[in-house]
């Protein structure tokens, strides 16, 4: 049911009962595992536009949450397997959806519904099974409307780590990364401790007072969810860093934040960027990256345009060539950047892969300086 009064009917997948949350579409054909899993789809109900889910089940290693399991708030699919089909599959979607009391549902013409969110925009919704599906619908579409709106919600405490972690490096240790865990996906940490990092993920609340214990060679601020517009602690942190010339890097919910810190502003998108195979310009290089994406904010601006800061000029780096979205800025010195996107890949593509690398170099050119 969404909120303007448009209904689907189908049959009950995962758990039975109510759920709410803003309807948004994901156009990745694989990786439902790691979607469900991802902190920055909290609050969300996915609708996806492949038309096979859970043919390769559920398994144990590609939860992209540390602490919980399934992030989001609903599912809606058109056709669910009839047969898991995959050696490391430990269970179905639907009996972990029913393990975790994940409401969902399926049968469902997810095509049409697609084409009215792309044409409406994200728009609150809610799943019903059971005897709540029974009620009349204008009782429905009154509660899927009385929910609170993404737009203003500041979510980020709400996924982040109540204690801080440390993930050591798989190999020699030769930098020391802080984390501000706004809704960090496991991948990003494994991808820091391949290249020799240890990597210090600290709560979304945590200061500049906390963080520099740790002595960091470099801060990471990763993706999440909720407004943008709504984290003045996390800049005002990030403006610190930036003062104190410390290598800064940041990744969808992160780049809006060092967007915000550099005096630009964010707003929220008709129904966003959800997939594994959204195109991406970098405007320096010329290069073009597949990219993995979630994300219903976005940062002003035009590809290539260059800003005065109160830290040096900075530039927009990157943009989106369906539709000119913002995707990465940067100091023009090279000492903080970031992007919408998702280097750690999980599930995705592999191009952004050398961020993690520029990261690591850059934190090596300012070891060298100092």
């Amino acid at each position: 049911m969404l909120a303007d009064g448009r209904s689907f009917q189908g049959h009950s997948l995962g758990a039975e009962g109510t759920t709410l949350g803003e309807a948004v579409f994901t156009t990745g054909m694989t990786g439902y595992q790691e979607t469900m899993t991802d902190p920055s789809y909290h609050r969300q109900i996915v609708v996806a536009t492949a038309p096979q889910i859970g043919n390769t089940g559920w398994n144990d290693e590609d939860d992209e949450s540390r602490d919980r399991g399934i992030w989001v708030a609903g599912l809606v699919i058109r056709d669910l397997s009839a047969r898991v089909s995959s050696w490391r599959a430990s269970r179905s979607l639907d009996e972990e959806m029913k393990r975790q009391g994940i409401v969902g549902i399926r049968g469902v013409d997810t095509r049409t519904v697609v084409r009215h969110l792309r044409d409406k925009g994200s728009v609150a919704a809610g799943i019903f099974s059971g005897p709540e599906a029974l009620r009349p619908v204008e009782e429905l579409v009154d509660v899927v409307a009385g929910q609170d709106p993404m737009a203003g919600a500041d979510l980020s405490a709400q996924v982040s780590t109540a204690e801080p972690y440390t993930v050591e490096p798989t190999g020699e240790h030769r930098y020391t990364v802080v984390a501000f865990d706004m809704g960090i996906k496991t991948n990003t940490p494994r991808n820091f401790a391949a290249r020799g990092v240890r990597t210090v993920v600290v709560p979304s609340t945590a200061t500049w007072a906390d963080v520099e214990q740790y002595r960091p060679d470099g801060v990471f601020v990763s993706n999440g969810p909720g407004d943008p517009a709504t984290a003045d602690s996390m800049v005002a942190v990030v403006r610190e860093v930036l003062g104190k010339k410390i290598p800064f890097f940041g990744i969808c919910f992160g780049n809006q934040i060092l967007g915000r810190a550099l005096g630009m502003e964010t707003y929220k998108m008709k129904f966003g960027h959800r997939g594994i195979n959204v195109p991406v310009l970098n405007v320096t290089t010329g290069k073009i990256d597949i990219t993995s994406q979630n994300h219903g904010f976005a940062l002003k601006g035009k590809a290539g345009e260059t800003f005065d800061t109160d830290f040096g000029p900075a530039r927009v780096t990157h943009v989106c060539l369906n539709d000119d979205v913002v995707e990465g800025v940067a100091l023009e010195s090279g000492l903080a950047y970031s992007v919408q996107y998702h280097p750690e890949a999980a599930a995705g593509p592999h191009d952004a892969s050398p961020l993690f690398d520029q990261f690591i170099e850059l934190m090596a050119q300012h070891g060298a300086q100092k």
